[in-house]
This record gives C-alpha cells, sequence and structure tokens, in this order.
C-alpha cells in the first residue's frame, strides 16, 4: 500500500510530504498541476476529527503553491451519500426525520428553522464558513452535481461491464475479519470511526445480492430511498431493472441516460482517484483493517486505469472539555465552535505541529489559556528568530498561507488576561476598555478593536465554556466580619498592598506588589528572587493571596490577582480592604 512514511524526525513533516507529492506527481502526470485531495460527507456537524481530513492535504498543497507550483486541492461533498439515521442534538431535528432514511441528503428537508435548501446544504455552509476563515483554498465538488448531471455516466456504465473484476477483488476481503483489539485499547467511538474512513458512507453494503453482484445503486423513483436491489442489467443494451423493498416499486431504466444512483462506496471512491487523478489524500487509521476502504480501493482503482494516491493515515482529534457543545455525536465539537473561542492561527498550528500519525487534543477548558501561553511564546520566539526549524515552519503555516497572511489581532494580550476581565466585568465594554488601558500605561490601549478578535474569543470561552460556580462575582460590600478576623500581621498585610497602589497601578506594578508584601513583612527586600527566599515565603504568599481573594470574590481562588484588581478598580478595591 503507497503510504508516505512517517519519519520520527524533528525537521517539518509537511515539507517532507511535499518533496514525495510533488516527485510522485511528476512521475504520473508530468507537467500537470498536483492534485490533493479530502472527503467530508454532511450527514451532520463536521466536527473536528474530520478537520483533519482537510487540514493535512491543506498545509501540503499549500506548502507546493508556496514552491511556485500549480495544485489543487478538491474536496470532495459526499451529498449524494444515503441519510443514514437522525443525528442527536441537532437543534431542529427530531424522529420525524426518520422517514427520510435512505434518501441522498440533497433530498432530506434541512433543520427546522434552517435558511438552507436541504440538509447537506445545511451543514456544508457551516463548514464552508470555517474553511474560510482557516484559509482553506480548495475546488469544491458536489457528488450530486456529478452523479444527476450524468458527469460520472462512462465510469458507472465502465464500472458495471466490469462488475466480475470488482466483484473478485471485494470476495478477497468479504470473509476476512478485524484484527482482535489488543488488552487495554480503548474502543473508538462512532464518531472516531467514521472521521477514519474519511470520504462517504464507509458503512454502505458493497452491492452484492441474491440476484448477484452489481456496484451500482439506484434511488427509488418513486420514495426516492437506496433500499434497492439490480435484479437483472443487460450490457449491451444498459438495460437495468430494480425493485425497492421500502415501498414495492420497480422499473426498468436505461443505464445510459439514467442519473438516479451512484457507484456503492468502495468503488465511488477508487473511481474518484482515477476520474481525478489524485495523488495525495490522508485516510483514517481504520483503514489499517482488512477490507477497508482504502485497502480495497487500492486494487480497485487499478480497474479504473489509475493509481491509488500516497498519503499519510492520521490519528484522531481528541476535546478537552466540550461544556454546553452538542452534535451529532452527542458533543463532538465542530470548527465552528473552536472558531468561536480561538482564533483561526491558533486553531491551524494545533493541526500543524503536530505529525499526522500523532493524536492530539483540542482545548475547551481552562487548557486553552496554557494553549495560548505557549503559542504566544512561540511567536515572540519568532520574531526574535530564536525558534527551531520545525517550530518556525509549524509558526509560519499557522499564521499564514501561500496568499498571505490571514488577519490577526493587532495588539495580542495574554487570552487568559483577556479571558479574565471579559469575566469580571460581565463584558461591559467602557470597563474593559479603561482595565486593558490601565495594563502598560506607558502604552495605554485606546480601542479595543486593537485586541480584536482575541478578546471576542475570550469572552465568548468565559460565556460558553466556563461552568457557573467558576466565574468571578466581586463582592459588592466588604466581608467585615473577615476584616474584623484578622491579626496585626494579616492587618498589616492589607496595609502594605494599599499603601502600594498609587505608585504600582499597572500590571507589572501590581505583579511585584501582590509577590512582595509576604518578603517585606518576613523582612526581605520586595525584589528578593525565589532562590534568597526560605520556602516559608511561599506559604505566606499562598495565605495572603487566598485572603484578598476572599476579601475581593468571596473564593480561595480566582483571575490572577493583578488583574484582578485592576479589574475591580483602585476605589473599590480600597473599599472591600477595609480603607
Amino acid at each position: 500500500m503507497p503510504i508516505v512514511a512517517q519519519s520520527t524526525e524533528t525537521t517539518d513533516w509537511v515539507s517532507r510530504f511535499a518533496d514525495e507529492v510533488i516527485e510522485e506527481s511528476e512521475r504520473r502526470a508530468p507537467g500537470k498541476p498536483v492534485v490533493v485531495a479530502s472527503g467530508l460527507s454532511p450527514s451532520g456537524p463536521i466536527h473536528l476529527g474530520n478537520l483533519r481530513e482537510v487540514m493535512t492535504p491543506h498545509l501540503v498543497a499549500d506548502e507546493i503553491r508556496r514552491r511556485g507550483l500549480v495544485v489543487r486541492h478538491l474536496i470532495s461533498w459526499d451529498d449524494y451519500d444515503r441519510y443514514r439515521k437522525v443525528p442527536a442534538g441537532v437543534p431542529g431535528v427530531d424522529e420525524s426525520w426518520s422517514q427520510h432514511i435512505g434518501k441522498p441528503l440533497t433530498s432530506v428537508p434541512a433543520p427546522k428553522g434552517s435558511e438552507h435548501p436541504n440538509w447537506a446544504e445545511h451543514f456544508k455552509s457551516a463548514m464552508t464558513t470555517s474553511l474560510a476563515e482557516l484559509g482553506v483554498e480548495y475546488d469544491g465538488i458536489s457528488q450530486t452535481e456529478q452523479y444527476t448531471s450524468g458527469t460520472y455516466r462512462e465510469q458507472v456504465l465502465f464500472a458495471m461491464k466490469h462488475r466480475g473484476d470488482i466483484d473478485a477483488v471485494l470476495e478477497q476481503y468479504r470473509t476476512k475479519k478485524s484484527p482482535a483489539k489488543k488488552q487495554g485499547q480503548k474502543p473508538a467511538d462512532e464518531a472516531e470511526l467514521e472521521a477514519a474512513e474519511g470520504s462517504g458512507a464507509a458503512a454502505e453494503d458493497d452491492g452484492s445480492s441474491d440476484a448477484g453482484y452489481f456496484p451500482y445503486k439506484p434511488y427509488c423513483g418513486r420514495c426516492e430511498k437506496d433500499l434497492t436491489t439490480v435484479t437483472a442489467y443487460d450490457d449491451d443494451s444498459t438495460e437495468l431493472t430494480y425493485t425497492c423493498s421500502a415501498c414495492g416499486f420497480s422499473e426498468t431504466v436505461l443505464l445510459n441516460e439514467f442519473n438516479r444512483g451512484k457507484l456503492v462506496w468502495k468503488v465511488d471512491w477508487p473511481m474518484r482517484w482515477a476520474y481525478e487523478g489524485v495523488v495525495f489524500e490522508p485516510s483514517g487509521v481504520d483503514h489499517s483493517s482488512p477490507g477497508s476502504s482504502f485497502q480495497v480501493g487500492g486494487q480497485i482503482v487499478g480497474i479504473f486505469g489509475g493509481k491509488q494516491p500516497i498519503g499519510p493515515m492520521y490519528a484522531f482529534v481528541g476535546i478537552s472539555g466540550m461544556a454546553k457543545m452538542s452534535s451529532s455525536k452527542g458533543g463532538v465539537p465542530t470548527p465552528a465552535d473552536a472558531l468561536q473561542i480561538m482564533e483561526p492561527q491558533l486553531l491551524r498550528w494545533l493541526y500543524a505541529r503536530r505529525r499526522p500519525n500523532q493524536s492530539f487534543k483540542i482545548a475547551f477548558d481552562q487548557e486553552i489559556q496554557r494553549l495560548y501561553d505557549e503559542w504566544d511564546k512561540l511567536a515572540g520566539k519568532a520574531a526574535e528568530g530564536s525558534v527551531l526549524p520545525a517550530d518556525a515552519a509549524a509558526y509560519a503555516r499557522a499564521v499564514g498561507t501561500a496568499a498571505g497572511e490571514l488577519p490577526r489581532t493587532p495588539r495580542p494580550m495574554p487570552y487568559r488576561t483577556l479571558a479574565s476581565i471579559a469575566d469580571i466585568t460581565a463584558g461591559a465594554e467602557d470597563q474593559t476598555l479603561r482595565i486593558l488601558s490601565e495594563l502598560d500605561p506607558q502604552n495605554p490601549l485606546t480601542s479595543l478593536d486593537e485586541v480584536r478578535p482575541r478578546l471576542d474569543k475570550a469572552e465568548t470561552w468565559i460565556n460558553t465554556q466556563v461552568p457557573a460556580q467558576e466565574r468571578t462575582v466581586v463582592r459588592d460590600e466588604p466581608d467585615t466580619d473577615l476584616l474584623k478576623s484578622l491579626d496585626d500581621q494579616g492587618r498589616e498585610s492589607l496595609r502594605l498592598l494599599l499603601d502600594g497602589l498609587d505608585a504600582n497601578w499597572s500590571l507589572d506594578g501590581l505583579t511585584h506588589l501582590v509577590y512582595g508584601v509576604p518578603k517585606v513583612q518576613a523582612g526581605f527586600p520586595a525584589d528578593a528572587t525565589p532562590k534568597e527566599l526560605p520556602s516559608e515565603i511561599k506559604v505566606a504568599q499562598r495565605t495572603f493571596f487566598a485572603r484578598l481573594y476572599h476579601l475581593l470574590v468571596g473564593r480561595d481562588t480566582g483571575p490572577r490577582l493583578p488583574t484582578l484588581l485592576l479589574a475591580v478598580g483602585q476605589e473599590r478595591v480600597r473599599r472591600l480592604l477595609g480603607e
């Protein structure tokens, strides 16, 4: 099976794949555009696992474009697939949609309230919007249009004429069983398996029936469903007879004029490889099993006079935290969901920095703050020129494409800071601007547009992903009981803090102040380093911080104290701390 080698070297995986794809393309089709491909089935929300099916060839195609070569990235919308089940958790959809099972996705009504004409267009639209935001350049191909317009007529007739050859290939795998799972191996959920199979509906039958083998499946002329069986076919006249088990309808048609049907999936995919001349297409890890679409297709494509694409098998994409998320798989978020809380550069980076055979997680929980810290640190190193080559390549692929840089936040302040401020101010723009302008008095922010869209992403994250019990609510009145209970040392710590507010009212200044108070109380300079301090100082700092949080927000923890103090405002801080 022609799979691109997946090295464990630290060099840039995209460049290595691009080298091999260019070489292979020149060998197969000298002087012609390089063709890479992805396949997406709009059978429900297209999730972040499916996005790897697109991002892997996109990054390779973009590298080829950067080298000045012509490349086409095809995305086949498998919208002529059968509607297989009613997905859970989709707004505007109920069990009445089960009456449409078996119809083409483009013949199924869109969810209630949708502006789109059918089911496929509804879910395709959300993905096309996300791909545009991510800077993915591609040529979209509707399989409904391809089949119903007769584009594939010659290929369909060819497949029916050579059905014996195709059946012989499929027969090699019909009795093989998938390898037993290793002990302790975590089972993949249904969403992961569908993502792994990539293009199309992998669970379709392969065309076998009591009447013989036919790789073509008509959609019924009465009920539109594919619960049909071809009972007879004549190669010379192309006369085809089928019956429908759903409604009992039967008819005889001339296949050289008939456009209401499609090749079964395991024949359809390799037919397209040959028709489009695809050189590179990734596939999910499930293709390593005997009889998978990719493995079988590698033999069937030769019948059509083509070659199987090269390409890596990609690993699953996991999610950490999915509050308030819903999709056809009961909680697997989509690219649109991710782009509500993170900038496209960060999402691109998550796919670019890991080789396709490495799994990774996309954070919807507190981990997103650490990811953003890591991203900003990388951006700083890239600006300085001190970043490792592979990391520099991943960064460059994240911030832009061959067409240019993606729109970015002009002044990218720390995500965790923006999230904390959005939390405390509940999105009040005047308060947000006041706080952000005080973070760096030497270079104050003058407009919230300078920190957008990152500010908007952070605010959406706070509002949709952070549980209510973890939100920050500043006290309206001082906690007089706690203030009265303080001993001399506790009161002195508050006095030292309050005395230093005026002179240190900035993010850096307040950071120095709040960490310095316990040091001064212990007889050390406020700027003493951790190496110069006994371990007891850390305990004193934690005690001091917890006391401040209780006095300000009534909890043991909260946003970083310097950010919290700025957000609360100096006048209110003084009042809540008993001045």
